[in-house]
């Protein structure tokens, strides 16, 4: 018992763990798995990202979860694909693609012409595939129910909106904004921009605020890490 409080104190008392999100896994599925395996209930993440989504992920531990809201308000950076042409109902892969529309008319000009609509401060219109709260439920739900969701534009700022590369029908971005940013919703509203619809077919997060993705730890270190605390707390213990 005396090992266990030993080797946890540290997050129990208040760590902030980076850590690259699987893909296919969700934000709460790292704050589950995290709490389970440092043995404490005060685990939470700041700023929830998709399942289809990869990238950094802020986890806070025991008093830095006071902290979680600075660090969601904190400014976001992702890089990630947009497949123009079609278009999904929930903006990214999780639906299938539908209504397809000729896209060889389009050009690089065109591509990188459409990103100045969106720089700057915009109302934006969250997907209804989102955990948005609609009467108390997430909206997600209601949406796989095939119930009709009615979304408020809100407020958001993009400080920066880059094509990085143009591989049609995929094209790759760099986009730096504020939070309440729902990239899916870019992509819906830049395919509208161009006249042939378009959905984000990947996403990377790599920035919040000062943290980068690059000092962040997958799942397989993180646990590999609490697997060498344990044996040298144990040692220090039988040393006395």
């Amino acid at each position: 018992m005396k090992e266990e409080i030993l080797w946890n104190d540290d997050y129990a008392k208040g760590k902030v763990i980076l850590i690259d999100k699987p893909l296919t896994w969700t934000s709460f599925d790292v704050v589950k798995k995290i709490r389970g395996s440092v043995r404490i209930s005060k685990v939470g993440h700041a700023g929830t990202l998709d399942p289809l989504a990869t990238g950094l992920l802020i986890v806070c531990t025991g008093k830095f979860t006071k902290q979680i809201n600075t660090y969601q308000a904190a400014e976001k950076e992702y890089e990630g694909s947009f497949v123009l042409g079609s278009i999904t109902d929930s903006y990214d892969l999780e639906t299938e693609p539908k209504l397809h529309a000729e896209i060889g008319h389009i050009t690089p000009d065109m591509i990188h012409a459409a990103t100045n609509k969106f720089i700057g401060e915009i109302m934006q219109v969250p997907p209804i595939y989102s955990a948005i709260k609609k009467e108390g439920t997430p909206a997600y739900v209601l949406a796989r129910k095939g119930k009709e969701v009615k979304m408020e534009a809100r407020p958001i700022t993009i400080k920066s909106f880059e094509i990085t590369s143009i591989d049609l029908p995929k094209i790759e971005f760099k986009v730096v904004c504020s939070t309440g940013t729902y990239i899916r919703s870019l992509a819906f509203d830049y395919g509208n921009e161009l006249g042939c619809g378009a959905y984000l077919s990947s996403l990377r997060r790599t920035r919040i605020g000062e943290f980068t993705v690059n000092q962040a730890m997958d799942m397989e270190q993180f646990i590999k890490e609490l697997d060498l605390i344990r044996p040298r707390i144990a040692e220090k213990i039988d040393k006395g």
